[in-house]
C-alpha cells in the first residue's frame, strides 16, 4: 500500500528531482513534489514524497528525519490526509440582510 511523507525544512533551492533522488535510495518513489507559492513560484520549504510500499517509506522516514540536507535539518513525517478546502464563506457583496 502507498504511503505519503511530509518533508519539511527543505532548502528553498531544492528541486523535485533532487528530492526524489534523496528518497529513492530507500525504495520506489512514485511521486515527489516541492510545494511552491502560486504567485512567486518560489519553494515554500516543504514537500511530499510518496512511496509504493509502506515499509520503504518508513525506512526513509527513520533514516532521513533530522538529517542535514543542503545545510538544513529536514523533518520527515507521515503526511496527514488533505483537508477539504472548499470554502463556505466569502464576501458575497450582493447579500442583503432584511430586518
Amino acid at each position: 500500500m502507498a504511503m505519503k511523507l511530509y518533508v519539511g525544512g527543505l532548502a528553498y533551492s531544492i528541486t523535485e528531482q533532487e528530492l526524489e533522488t534523496l528518497f529513492a535510495e530507500y525504495g520506489k518513489v512514485t511521486s515527489a513534489a516541492v510545494i511552491k507559492d502560486r504567485d512567486t513560484n518560489q519553494s515554500k520549504g516543504f514537500g511530499f514524497v510518496e512511496f509504493a510500499d509502506d515499509s520503504e517509506a518508513k525506512a526513509a522516514m527513520a533514516a532521513l528525519n533530522g538529517k542535514e540536507v543542503s545545510g538544513r535539518a529536514i523533518m520527515v513525517n507521515e503526511a496527514r490526509p488533505q483537508e477539504d478546502r472548499r470554502g463556505g464563506g466569502g464576501g458575497n457583496s450582493n447579500y442583503r440582510r432584511s430586518y
